[in-house]
């Protein structure tokens, strides 16, 4: 939730193109964060 904060609760882009493309960049960068914070887990044995 911290990194959501940190990208702003509102867009700054005007036109509605460009906020379309701004929130697919916020999606993918908070989807690369959970990414990172799930373990890879393996089977043993």
């Amino acid at each position: 939730m911290h990194c959501a904060k940190l990208l702003g609760q509102s867009l700054m882009a005007r036109d509605f193109d460009r906020q379309v493309a701004e929130i697919q960049l916020r999606i993918a960068m908070l989807n690369r964060y959970t990414a990172l914070s799930i373990p890879d887990t393996l089977a043993v044995g």
